[in-house]
């Protein structure tokens, strides 16, 4: 009797004999004959079940492609000293792809043997098919230092900028990669972490000048206490993750399942699928299917994954760098579903009806293999009538079904009349260097409204399958606005000639009303960013209060798990109440779920400030050069201390100190939201259009400091007196005071 190879050798023979992946030939390349077979089949099964072989007709072949981020052998050099290297998880068809390592003057050298992770990018060469870039060495976890360097003797040394920190790095000469005395730089640790002395580090990136635009998010990501790097038992963890097989669950790699991202996006955490339903007692309905990455099936309760994601909360997103809540190895690899790669989901397919209401729903726990990563403006063009060669064939088969079922949903919406804020968003297009190149718009696309359709049926299917059996769950809640908000809303919305109606229960539709009057008129943003301002923060609950925003009873957040924790908690819950495996929801996590739920809301908001402080750098150090430039935009807040601008260009907010204001005392007024001098009567008020001039930027900090030109197109008059003081309220009464102010504002919208 022959011995029955094992799983390995069956796909490293399938691998390099591509033409001969009958059930026969793999026999007879390993001399089984007779009952052997029956083991052979055994195994075959197996491979097809956990997703490494893909039965076509009577042979066996790799159904799949290298994934953006893989784990890679490194092969010898070469005659000509390159470093190659073979994919450990190929499930491609046909011969093993060739794997070019591209090092970096930073990498750490690599030899004959290593296993590495690496971001793969596809070539057309004659020796290799892909080029490789070192994330890191697997079984290393390397720490990392953002700090100053302080060049000495022999080398140099590290000063964190992390006020935690209690120790200085030490360089060795030939690891400062040329770094000048004071630049900040990103190193790693160089040797093992318990020698005597300093520890040792090596300079893996020269970042420049503190101030300089490519050390912003760091900057942040420090200030602000983001988790940046992952404990060694996270990474121990993660790269003993093997990919999830068909096993107890449902194939659904013939569903040609889509994903469409950002263009830059590197994790793909869901993709979607619509059909015209043929269920005769649904008329022009529509089937409509969500898969979700199964990241529970990798990330345990309780595990060291589990905590350190727990801790993180979600990923931070900057202009050049994202702070993930899983390492690489999941967030780009394993949990993310990448074209033409079998991945692990839980899916979700909905009916609707002609009007896009939901009459039905089921999860699934399955296995999917996306047809195509798609962007967002190429899936637009396509539908606009110009596809590219990726769209092309997907067009009348795969996209158009999906617009028809976001037509009936966009119907549905239209009852339902969830807020609808115009509020533009800004992209910052950063150099290879960090260097602001643009500060531009997002178009906001059908596309994007699609996915954001699909995206909020699913998230209601989730929240109301965990209700109907009874299962604990993370709800996302938006409350209404506080009565205090709305009264100043009410009171910015008839002072721009407009009506908010009072004494009736607040629904989005009174507030759609309200944006919809303002439309097309000069105080279309004031109302936009006033109703904005109005609304109360979203946040996580055990208990369900709604989300007013949304105009939804039932809400929870299923649809991003890879780097949103909540979703994870909602996945697990759905596991157990489907009794698909022990990696559910915990009686421990439940006990839990009001403290996850304060705990993740505030690093969601963490991350917002972050995100926020890091664009106002960013911002700032585009526009240092342009010092003593004007520019128009709009009065989008009033202080004490000032009016704040936000410019029409960049969408960058600056500040007009009150001193600057002209020879007179401005009162503030809180409630009314205005200053007014005291000479002139000239009124400051959230909306007004303005001219100003840069007059300081301060990158390090993101200021702006502005001097107002105009108001109105009108030019500012002067005062008598001290410039730009508020006085002290002595004299007239408060109520004298916010009266002149209201007639002074009812005046002014009389005469536009």
């Amino acid at each position: 009797m022959k011995r029955i190879p094992s799983k390995q050798e069956v796909l490293d023979w399938i691998s390099t004999n591509p033409t001969l992946t009958s059930k026969r030939d793999i026999a007879k390349a390993f001399g089984i004959k007779g009952a052997d077979r029956i083991d052979l089949k055994r195994i075959l099964k197996e491979l097809e079940a956990e997703g490494h072989l893909e039965k076509r007709k009577r042979s066996y072949r790799d159904p799949d492609r290298l994934p953006p981020v893989s784990v890679l052998q490194v092969k010898a050099p070469n005659a000509d000293g390159d470093l190659f290297a073979r994919p450990l998880e190929w499930h491609g068809e046909g011969v093993e792809p060739i794997v070019l390592i591209i090092p970096r003057a930073s990498d750490p050298a690599l030899g004959e043997g290593d296993r590495i992770l690496a971001r793969l990018t596809l070539v057309h060469e004659e020796d290799h098919n892909y080029e490789a870039r070192l994330i890191r060495r697997i079984g290393t976890n390397p720490r990392r230092i953002l700090g100053l360097f302080r060049k000495g003797a022999e080398g140099g040394r590290i000063v964190p900028i992390d006020k935690a920190a209690s120790k200085e790095w030490q360089v060795p000469e030939g690891a400062t990669q040329g770094a000048k005395d004071g630049e900040l730089v990103e190193a790693e640790q160089a040797g093992p972490k318990n020698r005597m002395g300093l520890p040792r580090a090596r300079i893996v990136e020269r970042l420049g000048d503190p101030s300089a635009p490519k050390a912003v998010s760091l900057i942040a990501i420090h200030q602000h206490g983001i988790p940046d790097d992952f404990p060694d038992k996270v990474i121990d963890e993660t790269d003993k993750a093997k990919p999830v097989g068909l096993s107890g669950r449902e194939d659904l790699r013939d569903l040609p399942l889509l994903t469409i991202d950002p263009s830059d996006a590197r994790d793909h955490d869901d993709a979607c699928y619509a059909h015209a339903d043929d269920d005769p007692k649904n008329p022009g309905g529509h089937v409509i299917w969500v898969a979700i990455a199964d990241v529970a099936a990798y990330v345990r309760p309780g595990a060291a994954l589990d905590r350190e994601a727990r801790k993180r909360g979600n990923s931070t997103y900057f202009p050049d760098r994202v702070v993930p809540m899983l390492p690489d190895r999941l967030s780009g690899d394993l949990c993310s579903l990448h074209e033409g790669v079998p991945r692990a989901c839980i899916a979700v397919r909905m009916q609707i009806d002609a009007e896009g209401n939901k009459i039905g729903h089921r999860f699934v726990r399955g296995l999917m293999r996306s047809a195509a990563s798609l962007n967002y403006a190429e899936v637009q063009e396509a539908i606009d009538g110009t596809p590219n060669d990726r769209t092309g064939p997907l067009l009348e088969p795969v996209l158009r079904p999906l617009y028809a079922a976001y037509e009936a949903l966009k119907k549905a919406r239209a009852v339902r009349q969830p807020l609808d804020l115009d509020l533009p968003e800004r992209k910052i297009v950063l150099s290879d260097a960090g260097e602001v190149l643009s500060v531009a718009f997002r178009d906001r696309l059908d596309a994007h409204r699609l996915i954001e359709e699909f995206m909020i049926l699913a998230n209601v299917a989730a929240a109301e399958t965990l209700i109907a059996k009874r299962r604990p769950l993370l709800f996302r809640v938006h409350e209404e606005p506080a009565p205090e908000k709305l009264e100043s809303l009410r009171e910015t919305a008839q002072a721009a000639g407009l009506n908010l109606a009072k004494g009736q229960v607040l629904q989005t539709r009174h507030l759609n009303a309200l944006l919809n009057a303002a439309a097309g008129t000069d105080e279309a943003e004031l109302i936009n960013l006033s109703t904005l301002r109005s609304m109360a923060q979203a946040y996580y609950n055990p208990e369900n209060f709604g989300h007013f925003g949304l105009a939804l009873r039932n809400y929870a957040h299923f649809t991003s798990p890879i780097r949103r924790y909540a979703d994870l908690i909602v996945h697990r819950a759905l596991i157990t109440a489907h009794g698909w495996g022990d990696d559910g929801l915990t009686e421990d996590e439940i006990d839990r779920l009001e403290e996850t739920a304060n705990h993740i809301s505030d690093t969601e908001r963490r991350s917002m400030m972050a995100e926020r402080d890091t664009n106002d750098r960013y911002l700032s150090a585009y526009l240092s050069e342009r010092v003593g430039n004007e520019f128009s935009g709009r009065i989008s807040g009033i202080a004490r201390f000032g009016a704040f601008v936000k410019l029409d260009e960049t969408g960058a907010d600056g500040l007009v100190p009150v001193r600057s204001l002209g020879r007179e005392f401005f009162h503030f007024d809180r409630e009314a939201g205005t200053l007014m001098g005291s000479d002139t009567g000239m009124l400051i008020a959230i909306g007004q259009r303005v001219t100003v001039r840069l007059t300081e930027a301060v990158p390090v900090t993101g200021g702006l400091e502005l001097e107002l030109l105009s108001i109105d197109d009108q030019a500012l008059p002067r005062g008598r007196g001290p410039a730009g003081r508020a006085p002290r309220r002595k004299g007239a009464s408060t109520k004298r005071k916010k009266d002149k102010i209201k007639r002074k504002i009812e005046r002014k919208r009389r005469q536009r």
